[in-house]
């Protein structure tokens, strides 16, 4: 979204400009200023925490005017838990309701969190019907929906949020930091391995993402989150995409090999959920109950799948090389798999090397429970032949290690001028996903993959000032040699 949309109505501005003789009026003014009116698309749990913030801090200057879902139940608890909060009484629509509801209800912005690949339907008609939009991550899940959404945003004119809550993490705005400061020169190389372990990892093979036709497999749904930090910290844009991915780990073998009969529908109706440590209580969650168990008989989606089902059709383990147009390379692994979940992450200088490591605890997705927390966060920046140095990591509290709230307060509050451009818009949000579009290509046919022949129209994102190669080098320290 533009500047002009970036906050609610500034009082402390418009009482300054007024003076003191014209307190009062400035203050009527304020009082009478509108609430910006959303609406959203898509109450699964993602939602609830755009939701959340607008009937919560936000409600002042926000308001939720509609509720759109395909399953009426979940629009339905949606409603009630809005109306709920005092906030305001949305009214809630069928998706195939959507053009009505824009037209009955007016909203200024279209909040759009349905599965992913329905994205691009929402994007581009709430972009057409004059709405700016705030998506969930990704923004799409193919580059025909990317080229799409590129052009419906070049035909209206209106504007995109991409929602990459990853950007506004207090240590993740760290590393930009320490890289735009230019402590270890450009960078050169970077190396990314991304694990989840067996709890977070496994939720995503039992939900709808385990479809690529829905999600894009988690080298788009997932790795998206990934791929735009690189993006972002390099202030650069990717060139070319070669990779491998397999399913290997979530398959009816490894179930037989772990002494179970096999692969079965569901977790609720499982005849061995003793035996299997996988097993997913989707009743023992009240916020989970409520979203899914008591309305999965409307559309009869399980959001307790088996994780070991024959049809699952994206990878577990995959690997990514990324050639910049600046001349850094990545190399990039993500496993849904593993033994403790975070991820390591070096940067690779002309004047050094930045080392960033987090260690998480993450449940199941919209789970009571907070979904991200930080056990172990490390940054260390190590000179060219000299001594390593620890960096005190920045802290946040909230979701997503307090990037939820750094967000948030940018959409609907009153955010300072960000030097970092964590504000993500639709060219960011397609650069992340044509990665893993051109990832997903590598792994059917083995060729790499050009950015370029992926969609056209695509311009580089505003950027934070990086080092470039053009910037003088010291000498490093002298070495005997040998």
């Amino acid at each position: 979204m533009s500047e002009n949309n970036a906050g609610p109505f500034d009082r402390r501005t418009v009482l300054k400009a007024a003076g003191a003789a014209g307190i009062m009026m400035a203050t009527s003014a304020f009082a009478a200023t509108p609430r910006k009116r959303y609406a959203v698309v898509g109450v699964g749990s993602r939602a609830r925490m755009f939701t959340g913030a607008i009937t919560g801090k936000y409600r002042d200057g926000n308001e939720i005017v509609a509720i759109c879902d395909s399953n009426p139940g979940r629009a339905a608890l949606a409603v009630r838990t809005v109306t709920a909060t005092g906030a305001s009484q949305p009214k809630a629509y069928k998706a195939a309701d959507f053009d009505q509801m824009i037209r009955e209800t007016r909203p200024q912005y279209v909040i759009v969190t349905t599965p992913d690949a329905k994205h691009d339907e929402y994007i581009v008609r709430a972009l057409e019907a004059g709405c700016d939009v705030i998506t969930e991550k990704p923004m799409t899940t193919t580059a025909e929906k990317a080229q799409r959404i590129l052009d419906a945003v070049k035909r209206t004119g209106r504007h995109i949020r991409v929602t990459f809550n990853y950007r506004y993490t207090p240590p993740r705005s760290q590393v930009k930091d320490i890289l735009m400061s230019g402590e270890i020169g450009d960078v050169m190389s970077v190396d990314f391995t991304w694990l989840l372990n067996t709890v977070h990892g496994a939720d995503y093979f039992r939900r709808w993402h385990s479809k690529k036709a829905m999600s894009g497999g988690l080298m788009i749904h997932k790795s998206t989150h990934h791929f735009d930090l690189v993006n972002w910290w390099l202030g650069a844009q990717p060139e070319l995409v070669h990779a491998f991915g397999s399913r290997q780990f979530y398959t009816p073998a490894t179930a037989k090999r772990m002494g179970l009969a096999g692969a079965h529908e569901r977790c609720l109706t499982c005849p061995e959920k003793q035996k299997c440590t996988f097993y997913f209580d989707l009743a023992a969650d009240p916020g989970l109950k409520a979203l899914y168990l008591d309305n999965e008989k409307h559309d009869g989606y399980y959001r307790d799948q088996c994780v070991w089902r024959p049809e699952i059709d994206i990878e577990d383990t995959m690997n990514v090389m990324v050639r910049y147009d600046n001349g850094a390379q990545l190399n990039y692994a993500l496993s849904a798999y593993d033994a403790w979940e975070g991820y390591h992450v070096a940067f690779n200088g002309t004047k050094g090397r930045l080392e960033h490591r987090i260690v998480e605890q993450v449940g199941a997705a919209g789970a009571s429970e907070v979904q991200s927390r930080s056990d172990q966060v490390q940054i260390r920046v190590i000179p060219l032949r000299g001594a390593p140095r620890d960096i005190e990591p920045w802290t946040g509290t909230g979701g997503h290690g307090g990037g939820d709230a750094v967000m948030l307060e940018e959409i609907f509050g009153t955010a300072p001028a960000d030097k970092y451009k964590r504000l993500a818009d639709e060219r960011s949000g397609a650069y992340s996903i044509l990665i893993g579009v051109a990832a997903n290509q590598c792994f059917e046919t083995g060729q790499s993959v050009k950015i370029a022949d992926l969609v056209t129209g695509l311009n580089p994102p505003d950027r934070a000032p990086m080092p470039t190669r053009e910037t003088p080098v010291p000498m490093p320290l002298r070495r005997k040699i040998p």
